[in-house]
């Protein structure tokens, strides 16, 4: 699944930055999503994003369509990382993949932020990626996710929809373990008109943490980040200095 490198992408260097903030794309999402909030958060982050293969300049390696290889891949790659702390942040399905990222450190993060994605305990039965072409982009349109020049170009749809199916079958047939409950500060983020996660869903990740949980509700759908992007960095700047003045 290519090499360590290949998996983490650093904006910027900020030596300096007492916590590495690692975020994880959502379903068709891809690295550079995080790019605005590199410059924002220095110095008090240096952010990582993590790239999923089948992707931008992963475009030619074969996609992962399970969460638990993908968050497997994501901490061997984090091993030349941890010279500080980490704290993660993941999107939809990067969400889950930030959690499952979480209980396979060794080291845990100093908080997890998960963010438009109901908890793992909150289930839905879901079918996008069973759907064709059609049904996918539809399904992308109705969550405004994807810029609406892209979807109407054919040739780079057809280009990136196998990414896209991948990554909505992984996180489809994905199952949470029984005890899969972590012992750090949890903070989710939603917003209040998401048709894919109610209040109540993303408020049910406190049952998915003994340390502490906290529910940030912003004004919008599935992708609220978008209208909100600087009280959502301020909330992760709080957060992150929250925990780190713990340790």
């Amino acid at each position: 699944m290519g090499d360590h490198a290949s998996w983490i992408t650093r904006f910027r260097a900020v030596p300096r930055a007492p916590v590495q903030l690692v975020c994880f794309p959502h379903a068709g999402g891809s690295a550079g999503f995080y790019f605005p909030m590199a410059a924002p958060l220095a110095p008090q982050a240096e952010v990582l994003a993590v790239q999923y293969p089948g992707r931008q300049n992963r475009r030619f390696e074969p996609c992962v369509d399970d969460i638990g290889e993908l968050a497997d891949a994501v901490v061997a790659a984090l091993g030349q990382w941890q010279d500080r702390p980490l704290a993660l942040f993941g999107h939809s399905m990067g969400a889950v993949v930030a959690f499952e990222t979480a209980r396979r450190l060794a080291l845990p993060p100093v908080r997890l932020f998960v963010s438009g994605r109901r908890a793992p305990s909150a289930y839905r039965a879901e079918s996008v990626h069973l759907r064709d072409d059609d049904g996918i982009v539809a399904e992308l349109r109705a969550l405004s996710g994807t810029d609406a020049g892209i979807l109407g170009d054919e040739e780079f749809l057809r280009m990136i929809l196998p990414a896209i199916r991948a990554d909505y079958r992984a996180i489809e047939t994905y199952r949470s373990a029984p005890d899969a409950v972590l012992d750090l500060p949890v903070t989710a983020l939603t917003g209040d008109s998401d048709p894919r996660v109610s209040v109540d869903e993303a408020r049910a990740w406190s049952a998915h943490t003994t340390g502490a949980f906290d529910l940030a509700v912003f004004p919008g759908g599935h992708f609220f980040l978008a209208d909100h992007q600087r009280d959502v960095l301020a909330l992760i700047a709080r957060g992150i200095s929250a925990s780190s003045a713990s340790k």
